[in-house]
């Protein structure tokens, strides 16, 4: 029992491995690049939040594209680790034109790696995520899996956010450090995983016509209020995630405490996953991912009222939203891959890549309108990336836009979650009854 236990842990852990380096990826992506563009290279927040969020248009056509053919790639070495492999070298060629970028590198250039990124990430993370929820059905193990998983992408993090303070504050050598950090890490713990870690037999029948699928896919009503709920907060976290350091500097005068402000969030992020995981064993995940958004709204009505000086403070807003990150990391994704057993049984196909799918382009559209909603209106407020902000009515803007605005995002993905009808007890019954239908079809065929 122990040796099997111990097979289990190693394999949790080359699981969630590769979500180190990619976090390395994900952080700068969405907190350095999009400062270190419009201020230091001088493309301006307009332009910059304009070009990432067409950028992010495009995954509109390759998410649901790379989850459908990876749920009906086949082969001995399985689904989803052949697109992984495929991905990586295109997340490595393009991270290195955009943290390097050219002299005179103007917003052309920006959208045409930014381009070439997402699509090497969605090939590796879109298969990434659908493995994990086809390594175990049970309700609790997919916690553990996806925590294995986000925990790793936390530590990520915060080694993005704290190592480049070793180097200086210059935003430009933090994405060089961070560039090679991701290259020299990402083949080595993608090699692991994909060794390590076995990828079900899964049998999913022919291929449903776009029609039955699309049908499937309206009809299953959990899965569209997650989905929707799991959008407006993505949208909730990319606000504050986009306009932290603009804060941190500007707001609280504090922008040598920036990356201190970084670690303690995400430190208290890894800190509280066993207590939210420990909680689903009482109550059902969607209860406690609530509470965690309610701890997380109550904290950030209170940001408008600091300013500088108040760095202490701040770093109390960084411990309690923190301890809100880990349920936002672990639970979500949890409950993707129990809506998926619905579909399942519903459709008799194995069709998590495409859900998936959907999944990341919800993911990627709100942290894309983050950056499109942020950055323009603080255009529009006056905000300037001088001592001072531009005055009062700009350095407000700035604090409703990290603070408030998320809070209303939080408060209706809260609304659409009261009630969610897949519960611990009505996931057992959904599992025992595809059990049920393998058992039968096994055996009818012998």
């Amino acid at each position: 029992m122990e040796r099997a236990a111990a097979s289990s842990l190693l394999r949790l852990t080359a699981y969630g491995l590769p979500g180190l380096p990619l976090a390395a990826l994900l952080l700068p992506l969405y907190v350095y690049l999009p400062a270190f563009y419009a201020a230091d290279l001088g493309l301006g927040f307009a332009a910059v939040g304009a070009v990432l969020l067409v950028a992010r248009i495009w995954d509109v056509v390759t998410d649901p594209l790379i989850g459908t053919l990876s749920d009906r790639t086949g082969g001995r070495f399985g689904r989803r680790r052949p697109w992984m492999l495929a991905g990586a070298p295109l997340l490595l060629i393009s991270a290195y034109f955009l943290f390097l970028p050219a002299p005179g590198a103007g917003w052309p250039y920006l959208l045409l790696w930014v381009a070439v990124l997402t699509l090497g990430g969605t090939m590796v993370l879109l298969p990434y995520s659908a493995w994990g929820a086809e390594l175990t059905g049970d309700y609790h193990g997919r916690s553990r899996v996806s925590a294995s998983r986000e925990v790793f992408v936390v530590v990520g993090t915060i080694l993005a956010a704290g190592l480049p303070a070793a180097f200086g504050e210059d935003r430009g050598q933090a994405l060089e450090v961070l560039f090679w950090i991701l290259l020299a890490t990402l083949p080595v713990a993608l090699a692991l995983a994909l060794s390590l870690v076995p990828e079900p037999a899964l049998r999913s029948g022919a291929a449903l016509s776009w029609r039955r699928s699309l049908g499937l896919l309206k009809s299953n009503g959990p899965f569209r209020r997650l989905i929707l709920a799991y959008f407006l907060n993505g949208i909730a976290n990319g606000l504050p995630a986009t306009l932290f350091l603009l804060f941190a500097e500007f707001g609280l005068d504090a922008k040598a405490r920036s990356g201190a402000f970084l670690l303690t969030y995400f430190l208290f992020g890894i800190l509280s996953v066993p207590l939210w995981l420990r909680l689903t064993r009482r109550f059902d995940k969607h209860r406690v991912w609530i509470g965690a958004m309610l701890l997380a709204c109550t904290v950030f009505v209170c940001v408008p009222l600091l300013g500088p000086g108040d760095g202490a403070w701040f770093f109390l807003v960084c411990v309690l939203t923190g301890l809100a990150l880990g349920a936002d990391l672990v639970l979500p994704p949890s409950m993707q891959a129990d809506v998926i057993d619905l579909d399942r049984l519903r459709s008799r196909r194995e069709r998590a890549g495409l859900y998936f799918a959907i999944w990341g382009m919800g993911t990627k559209l709100a942290l894309a309108l983050a950056v499109g909603i942020a950055f323009p209106l603080l255009d529009l407020a006056g905000f300037e990336a001088v001592p001072g902000g531009g005055g009062d009515l700009p350095l407000f803007a700035l604090a409703a836009l990290y603070s408030l605005v998320p809070v209303a995002f939080k408060l209706a993905s809260i609304a659409l979650m009261r009630g969610y009808p897949i519960t611990a007890a009505r996931h057992d019954r959904l599992r025992r009854r595809i059990a049920g239908r393998q058992a039968s079809k096994s055996g009818s065929l012998a």
